[in-house]
């Protein structure tokens, strides 16, 4: 009933939040006279503040200036391409966006970085909310057949690049393709930091997982999609659920930063304001997951450990991380990563014992944390320029 009651609440806050957006716009407009009212910057603030809490964040646009073209198209995820006038033989890179309940845009700006010189095609995740029953289920293995395909439609070489959540599934794809002998097409691997091993330096979203049983989580989390959308009936792991937590981790900061944008709303500081929409409008968008992968992911990455321990299966297959042998190898860590602990990414730097040392990077960027790995000034000056060397030296 959790779905049902957000799902109406939100449809019964939808009149109210027109109402409330066509009163700021007016008084926004130069050419209204409540413009010029006493008082008028505050009122404005305080009801774009009440706008933004009442509002549907719906997927953000890419807002890259570039046209994409769907080059697979599957029934949780397309395989999408920048075009590019670069030419047919400039490096390719592909991109595998999280699964994790925010958007692939979340990672413009880590594309951003590339599209000058190189060719992206990035994984462009569906709300599951969308996804007819009818279809099937999906699954961890799911996942990692996806990436299969995916790698392979595009021309080698393709460097493979994994933020975060997505870490684990690419060095099972990795695997498989490397024990089928279809491990040509890869490069390069770049782990930007994924989890690995969370046994190490767990953070509180590792404990979050760790410390409860699946049942727990089927029970709490694990929601079933109202009948008014195309994936009625779904199991799920909703967008709504997983952002109160993401919220309520850091509640603290969040409430600082709308305060200030509050301030900055009322001292006219318009460009301040600008990078706090931006930042919330892709922070709030949020969709839903599959539950049996998230229920999977939660058991045999952060619970069993599957991975770390060399244990981990594809297909009810055991797949061996030490068949790897082609790819190069870079990991990037945060010095304040909050969500993926010191050490978790790099633990693939041991687990990849096939890979010859002299094709394996470790980097661990200072003073950021989890987001600014890929994103931000330290991701543009300092680590996408490391990125594109290291892949440059892996062919």
């Amino acid at each position: 009933m959790l779905y049902q009651a957000q799902d109406m609440l939100a449809r019964f806050l939808a009149p109210g939040n027109f109402v409330v957006s066509s009163m700021r716009k007016s008084m926004s407009n130069p050419f209204s006279p409540a413009h010029y009212m006493p008082g008028s910057r505050l009122m404005r603030a305080q009801l774009e503040l009440l706008e933004r809490q009442t509002a549907n964040y719906p997927k953000p646009d890419w807002g890259l200036g570039v046209a994409t073209r769907v080059v697979l198209s599957h029934d949780y995820c397309d395989l999408i391409e920048f075009e590019s006038d670069l030419p047919a033989d400039a490096p390719r890179v592909l991109m595998v966006a999280p699964l994790s309940g925010h958007w692939a845009t979340l990672l413009r700006s880590t594309v951003a970085e590339f599209l000058p010189d190189h060719r992206v095609y990035i994984t462009d995740w569906k709300n599951t909310r969308d996804v007819p029953v009818s279809v099937g289920g999906f699954h961890l293995d799911d996942y990692v057949d996806y990436l299969l395909t995916f790698s392979e439609a595009i021309a080698a070489p393709v460097h493979v690049v994994a933020v975060c959540q997505p870490s684990v599934p690419v060095l099972m794809m990795a695997a498989v393709q490397a024990m089928q002998g279809r491990d040509q097409h890869v490069a390069s691997i770049t782990l930007m930091g994924g989890p690995i091993d969370t046994r190490l330096s767990p953070t509180e979203v590792n404990d979050y997982a760790a410390n409860r049983d699946l049942e727990w989580f089927e029970k709490n989390v694990v929601k079933t999609v109202p009948w008014r959308f195309a994936g009625a009936g779904q199991k799920v792991y909703p967008g709504f659920i997983q952002l109160s937590g993401f919220m309520a981790m850091n509640f603290d900061n969040h409430m600082s930063k709308h305060f200030k944008f509050f301030d900055d709303l009322i001292n006219g500081d318009g460009d301040s304001a600008e990078k706090h929409r931006q930042f919330y409008d892709e922070y709030l968008a949020v969709m839903d997951l599959p539950a049996d992968y998230y229920l999977e992911t939660l058991d045999r990455v952060f619970i069993q450990h599957l991975l770390p321990k060399n244990k981990m299966t594809w297909r009810g297959q055991a797949i061996d991380m030490t068949a790897i042998v082609r790819p190069a190898l870079m990991t990037i860590e945060g010095e304040l990563d909050d969500i993926t602990g010191f050490g978790q990414t790099k633990a693939a730097q041991d687990l990849l014992a096939g890979i010859d040392e002299s094709r394996k990077l470790h980097w661990l960027q200072h003073g950021v944390g989890h987001y600014g790995i890929f994103n931000g000034r330290k991701f543009r000056d300092v680590i996408a320029p490391k990125i594109k060397d290291f892949m440059a030296s892996s062919i």
